[in-house]
């Protein structure tokens, strides 16, 4: 009678089961959300905000043509402006500086000529390097100004290069959400390599027709520049799906964090690598997003030149996913087989 008057069901009471309580004992507790979101908030802020608050010329190649007398009062001048911002080279001439610039052996030049000096740039190279030595020029003859020549210009319709510098994290991002949907979306390890190369192939044709027929920023070779940024995402993508088949959802965290965390802010397209952090430049030419900002100013406005270093990285990231993929293959085979032995055998 007291249940009844008091509206108390026994059947009712909530049921503690050991699984719930373990369910309530697993969250972890607020703060430590709090900690964890705040510090990858400052981890984000640091990567993308340092390389480009610390940007300035640092051994910046830099072809000088004139009597060597005049070169080397060039040199001692650039030094003392900026020091350690240009590593310079003696050219004989006007001509072997174009080359050199051509080549992209260096990102400008200097002529001496007695009558005007000329200043040579290649804003397809790099627009930031290009408006340092444009500010220079005025210091070179303070009676005659310098003449500044673009030999190699970015084109009419992006002449700041903003459409290539805002196309590394679209190769990034590409790459990191495909591994990411075709291992959820996808059971088979062999139809998911084959979507990530698809996929590369068909986003490096869409990328490139966006990049180069609508925004204006690409030239050259549509096939070659697409060619790249396909290149470019399946080695992102097979990358992390052979991460994340060898060691689950940690390699599929590790690899998109080292792609975005690592390869974006360290990839130079906003600058150069040069610009960057003494080493941290460098080793941004040796992540996917780096090597494929550098082929893909070589293939699209220098006829290739300079491509070959950043295509063979691209390459050996593409083969070290392919090959990640095979020995997580190989695990769940392993794995698999000894569950099949265990099975009694039917008749």
């Amino acid at each position: 009678m007291s249940a009844q008057l008091t509206g108390h069901h026994p059947e009712q009471a909530p049921e503690h089961t050991p699984e719930h309580a373990a369910g309530n004992r697993q969250r972890p507790p607020v703060i430590a959300v709090i900690t964890l979101l705040t510090a990858l908030l400052t981890v984000l802020l640091i990567a993308f905000a340092w390389p480009a608050a610390r940007s300035e010329p640092r051994d910046v190649p830099l072809a000088v043509a004139g009597p060597q007398s005049a070169v080397a009062q060039v040199e001692q001048g650039l030094e003392q402006a900026m020091p350690g911002g240009f590593e310079v080279t003696a050219v004989p001439d006007r001509a072997a500086a174009v080359q050199s610039i051509e080549d992209r052996d260096v990102y400008g030049a200097i002529v001496l000529d007695p009558q005007q000096p000329e200043v040579l740039t290649a804003s397809a190279g790099s627009p930031a390097i290009a408006q340092i030595l444009t500010q220079l020029s005025a210091k070179l003859s303070p009676e005659a100004p310098a003449k500044v020549t673009d030999v190699v210009p970015l084109p009419a319709d992006d002449p700041r290069g903003a459409g290539l510098a805002a196309g590394a994290l679209p190769l990034v991002l590409g790459g990191i959400v495909a591994a990411a949907l075709l291992t959820q979306l996808v059971r088979s390890g062999s139809r998911r390599m084959v979507g990530a190369i698809g996929f590369a192939i068909t986003g490096g044709l869409a990328l490139a027709v966006v990049l180069q027929f609508w925004l204006g920023s690409f030239e050259g070779s549509y096939w070659g520049n697409a060619g790249v940024i396909a290149l470019s995402i399946g080695a992102v993508s097979l990358t992390l799906l052979g991460l994340e088949w060898l060691l689950g959802r940690a390699g599929l965290a590790l690899g998109a964090a080292v792609m975005m965390l690592l390869g974006n802010p360290l990839s130079g397209l906003a600058s150069a690598p040069e610009m960057l952090p003494s080493g941290w430049g460098a080793l941004g030419q040796l992540l996917p997003p780096g090597a494929a900002g550098t082929a893909l100013r070589s293939v699209s406005f220098f006829d290739g030149a300079g491509a070959g270093r950043p295509l063979v990285v691209l390459g050996c990231w593409l083969l070290a996913g392919l090959l990640l993929c095979v020995l997580g293959a190989l695990k769940s085979r392993r794995v698999v087989h000894p569950q099949h032995e265990l099975k009694p055998a039917t008749v």
